[in-house]
């Protein structure tokens, strides 16, 4: 009986040995596949950066696996900030029906970029600009005297 438990741990080690040897393969053809790619953020911009927070690899696979993580996590932001759009534009106007926009053309606003980074742990905190005010678009006041 304990050269059958024997018999399949071996099987259980060899198939542990195959998933690693699987493995091993899929990241060496990810890393060969790297050098083919041009990745939409610039292998010196990677480097910049990488460099500045203290990084330096002479590798090319890895600065541009750095910057296909990049563009897949700034992909996902303005993929959800686009989400929090589409969910501003759509919900209803309590204060007056009237004031609904005739266009439904999309405008990516602070509000979204914000909502979408922090999301992602990301707090983002601006200024008031002019643009953003309330007072936006509405005739300046006039004094009556």
């Amino acid at each position: 009986m304990m050269s059958g438990s024997g018999n399949s741990s071996g099987a259980a080690s060899t198939a542990g040995a195959d998933g690693r040897h699987d493995d091993d393969a899929a990241l060496t053809e990810l890393l060969s596949s790297l050098m083919d790619y041009t990745p939409t953020i610039p292998d010196e911009l990677v480097e910049h950066y990488l460099g500045r927070s203290g990084f330096n690899c002479p590798d090319l696979r890895l600065t541009r696996l750095v910057a296909v993580a990049t563009q897949k996590f700034i992909s996902d932001i303005a993929s959800d900030a686009l989400q929090h759009s589409k969910a501003r534009v759509a919900a209803p106007i309590k204060d007056n029906k009237s004031k609904q926009p005739k266009d439904k053309r999309l405008v990516l606003t602070m509000e979204d970029l914000s909502k979408a980074l922090r999301e992602y742990g990301v707090n983002l905190k601006h200024p008031e600009y002019f643009a953003d005010s309330p007072l936006t678009g509405t005739d300046p006041p006039t004094r009556e005297e």
